[in-house]
């Protein structure tokens, strides 16, 4: 099955409000308890210096969690861990009930990944994007040609699947990448500043395709510079200097911290920082 939907902002009320999901198993690996991710004091050194700091968190499936630090606290370098795209220094770490060492190549297969930049072809057209990368998948054609029509239509881009990519809006080019990094339903899909560049409005809606993603049992890592964005999530980890500083819902951080809103909350925690970018 796949999850997608071509929501208006108007449909974001109440999105602020906590939400809980159930934890149950994954069709991937062997999950423990529910946790699609767990990472026990995973470290990542480069010579003498120390990227990912003994960082230990646990994130549930169907959970959206927020990712979040300065420009050089560690975020990216422990994002590679997680994709299995580097191996760690020390520490232990499982990603769809897969290990970090020795399962990299179940890691890729089990996850979706959008980037900050717009990740896909822009010289092929809306339906030879989603054929290529259906494809990568490993989905059958039919399946491909089912998620195409599916996509389409809820997406509104019936008319335009014949269009270059590069000739779509970048609201319309984001909300399909990010359809396209959960075409084939992954345990969870990392996202990368996806948001970044987009308006408000479009970033809204953004969010609405996450939620939708997230009701249906995959699980949503994400990395953003946008603090309200930061109050969408169901809990946030702030990293500074390579160590998780804070991570807790985002009522909870800003309670636990006097703080009236996200921003203030990273603003005081990002003070901390001794690490230039």
């Amino acid at each position: 099955m796949f999850y997608g939907i071509n929501a208006g902002p108007q449909q974001l009320t109440g999105m602020e409000k906590e939400k809980s999901h159930s934890v149950t198993g994954s069709k991937t690996g062997i999950i423990n308890s529910g946790k699609v991710i767990t990472a026990e004091k995973l470290t990542k050194r480069f010579g003498d210096f120390i990227a990912v700091d003994h960082i230990s968190f646990e994130v549930s499936k169907g959970e959206i969690f927020g990712f979040l630090g300065a420009n050089g606290a560690g975020k990216t370098t422990a994002m590679r861990m997680l994709c299995g795209l580097s191996i760690p220094s020390s520490g232990k770490a499982t990603v769809a009930g897969f290990d970090v060492y020795h399962e990299t190549e179940k890691i890729k297969k089990s996850i979706g990944y959008m980037s900050q930049k717009f990740s896909l072809y822009e010289d092929l057209t809306v339906r030879e994007n989603i054929r290529f990368y259906g494809g990568i998948y490993g989905l059958s054609n039919k399946q491909i040609a089912d998620k195409t029509q599916y996509l389409a239509e809820h997406l509104h881009l019936t008319s335009q699947q014949d269009t270059l990519v590069k000739s779509l809006p970048l609201g319309w080019k984001q909300k399909l990448a990010f359809s396209v990094a959960i075409v084939h339903d992954p345990a969870i899909v990392f996202l990368d500043e996806p948001t970044g560049g987009v308006d408000p409005v479009t970033r809204r809606e953004f969010w609405e395709l996450i939620y939708d993603a997230s009701e249906h049992g995959i699980t949503i890592f994400v990395t953003t510079h946008y603090m309200d964005e930061a109050e969408y999530c169901n809990r946030v980890s702030i990293m500074v200097d390579g160590r998780i500083e804070a991570l807790d819902t985002p009522k909870q951080l800003k309670e636990k911290m006097d703080c009236a809103s996200m921003d203030e909350v990273f603003l005081h925690l990002a003070r901390k920082a001794v690490r230039g970018e």
